[in-house]
């Protein structure tokens, strides 16, 4: 996929400004240090996760992050959505559903097994753009969280 590239630390100030835009989207209430704080190790190669640059390199319209666990159920590594944003002028034009598709054949390729994300229950529309990118709820399952 042309539009998806992998985002590395000469990455970081195109990349910062798409996440703050996301996190002032979503309400998360998020500061430039803790942002840059939870990017740099992604941008740095971690084993945790990777963020790719959606869009043209230099001028990037939006963003993925992926972070990587293993699954016992799923039979070896899996693969959370963590964040996914396209900036809203350029919605609606189908680079969402393709970074999916993309991250979604890469990751096949890499040997992860599943891919996972977490959506709004009341979000009715992301969660049909979803269910337009393959992703399934599974309906006994919620996804839970204990902030430590």
């Amino acid at each position: 996929m042309k539009s998806l590239h992998l985002a590395g630390e000469t990455d970081a100030d195109r990349l910062l400004p798409l996440v703050a835009a996301f996190h002032t989207e979503m309400g998360y209430g998020t500061d430039t240090d803790h942002r840059a704080a939870a990017i740099s190790p992604l941008l740095q190669g971690s084993p945790h996760g990777a963020a790719w640059l959606i869009g043209p390199r230099r001028a990037p319209v939006g963003y993925i992050v992926l972070t990587f666990g293993w699954s016992v159920e799923f039979g070896g590594l899996d693969a959370i959505v963590d964040e996914l944003y396209v900036r809203p002028a350029v919605r609606g034009r189908g680079m969402g559903l393709e970074a999916l598709d993309g991250i979604a054949k890469a990751m096949r390729e890499a040997g992860v097994r599943a891919l996972h994300l977490e959506v709004d229950r009341e979000d009715e529309r992301a969660q049909r753009f979803y269910g337009r990118a393959r992703f399934k709820p599974r309906d006994r399952y919620i996804f839970m969280s204990r902030v430590l």
